[in-house]
């Protein structure tokens, strides 16, 4: 019995050092065959300086946006703008009776339009009831009727407007009005929670949450104007328009301006304009009536795939293509073919970012441009100008510079001068028309190349003249008695 146990542990123990040993050469080939093998953190250079979220993903709570929703509602109000019926004259075209009995013209005659109703939202930003809004709400408005959250009515007053940033100001009498603070839109940050918070559909105080998705988003729907959009996920539909992009804080970070949709409504994503661009804009239209533009006096665009390829030594910032003659930069060492790449040490990746930079401006602001010239950079002090080439405040004109009355020219008189249309100067008491030389009774046919068919006309003729670096109104007409006259009037002010 003895014998046979010993034989057996001798057995066990043979076995279990033939295991030994096995697992052991086996741990050394596999080890030698592996010693050329990487891990993710041997093969990949990761960045363990990166700070990361400072709570735990599984234990974290969803935002609470109640108080930032509450607090916003009260100060979105409900913007409604009409436009009154207005009696226009449209030319019918000719037929063949016109050839031979009438002037060849065709019929004129006279049509009452019907008017015209719009919705959108504003945001109250003092409690002395002033309102932003965006510009295509109010747009050719007669009367503006502003409804608050709690239902009370007022008739708004408008201070100005500014179609390059489609905004505009507007004024209800009264105080302690519900205004939203106001929040800095540069310290917005892509992936943080907003609320837009408006009327869509003509549906009163309705908030939506999503998340900032962009900054510095052209979409090219100003013909021209200054964009640099934040784009969001959170519900924008028509009636939007003029509401408020709040951040969880509860503060106006944006002014919801555009929808981007092939169906006209939502789907996807919506843009606000900043509240850097905002509080200049408005701040100036309560100051001077118009905003005080500042231009760097540069023409040029993104760093597109073409201009790589030219190995500018930056691939992000604004390459300069043309320095217009008696701009700011002219006065500075600023060359076409440059790159703009900050100002006042904050960077520029693209034009946006430039045009928003420069919408917190005033001409005559000294600016720290900084630019890459054959690969090497440098900074250079810039004095801002306005579009007239100087730094001077540049006032609203409005048609009582002009200290002149019109009146569209009567069918009598069209057929006696065989004219199809023009504006009569029905009196003259003073101003920049009789500076000029223009007496009661000319008829204006044309203002700096625009045929002039309503008093509408003129006055939209006359705002872009005062803003042009030459601010000058070309004025071509006739005297009732048929003599032809040109006069050159003079918009300056001092």
């Amino acid at each position: 019995m003895k014998q046979t146990t010993k034989k057996i542990f001798g057995a066990v123990a043979i076995i279990l050092l033939s295991s030994g040993v096995a697992g052991f050469t086996t741990y050394m080939l596999m080890k030698s065959e592996r010693k050329d093998s990487l891990v993710f953190e041997e093969a990949f250079q990761t960045n363990r300086n990166s700070k990361l979220v400072s709570y735990n993903g599984a234990n974290v709570q969803p935002v609470d946006l109640t108080k930032a929703a509450e607090s916003s509602l009260h100060a979105v109000v409900h913007i409604k703008s009409t436009q009154n019926g207005k009696v226009q004259t449209v030319q019918a075209p000719a037929d063949i009776f016109d050839f031979f009995f009438g002037d060849g013209r065709g019929q004129r005659r006279e049509v009452q339009t019907q008017p015209r109703v719009g919705i959108g939202s504003g945001v109250i930003i003092s409690k002395d009831g002033y309102i932003v809004t965006n510009n295509h709400v109010v747009d050719g408005a007669d009367e503006i009727a502003v409804t608050l959250n709690d239902n009370r009515e007022f008739k708004g007053r408008l201070i100005g407007t500014d179609p390059s940033t489609d905004l505009a100001l507007i004024k209800i009498e009264g105080d302690e009005f519900p205004a939203i603070p106001v929040g800095d839109s540069d310290a917005l940050k892509v992936g943080e929670w907003v609320l837009a918070v408006g009327n869509p559909f003509n549906l009163t105080s309705t908030v939506t949450a999503g998340i900032v998705s962009a900054k510095a988003r052209t979409l090219g729907v100003y013909n021209g104007g200054i964009e640099s959009f934040i784009q969001t996920d959170a519900a924008i539909n028509e009636g939007n328009s003029g509401g408020a992009l709040v951040n969880v804080n509860g503060e106006l970070v944006g002014i919801n301006a555009v929808l981007t949709s092939p169906t006209g409504t939502y789907t996807g994503y919506g843009f606000a304009i900043p509240t850097s661009i905002m509080t200049k804009v408005v701040t100036d239209l309560k100051q001077y009536g118009t905003v005080q533009r500042a231009l760097l006096g540069v023409k040029g665009g993104d760093i597109n795939e073409e201009l790589k390829s030219k190995d500018l030594g930056v691939v992000e910032g604004v390459w300069i293509s043309e320095v217009i003659e008696g701009g700011a930069a002219a006065g500075a060492d600023i060359k076409s073919g440059d790159v703009v790449t900050a100002i006042d040490g904050k960077k520029v990746k693209n034009m946006a970012e430039l045009q928003e930079n420069m919408a917190k401006h005033r001409p005559g602001d000294k600016v720290s441009v900084t630019l890459v010239r054959d690969k090497k950079e440098k900074t250079v002090s810039v004095t801002l100008k306005n579009a007239q080439g100087n730094t001077k405040v540049v006032k609203n004109a409005g048609m009582e510079i002009l200290g002149a009355a019109f009146k569209e020219l009567p069918a009598e008189l069209k057929k006696q001068l065989n004219l199809g249309y023009g504006l009569q100067v029905t009196g003259v008491t003073g101003g920049k028309m009789q500076e000029a030389g223009i007496r009661k009774g000319f008829i204006i046919l044309k203002a700096n190349g625009e045929p002039m068919r309503s008093v509408a006309d003129l006055e939209n003729v006359l705002k872009a003249a005062a803003q042009s670096p030459e601010q000058v109104l070309f004025v071509t007409g006739v005297f009732p008695s048929g003599k032809r006259a040109n006069y050159a009037v003079d918009l300056a002010q001092e």
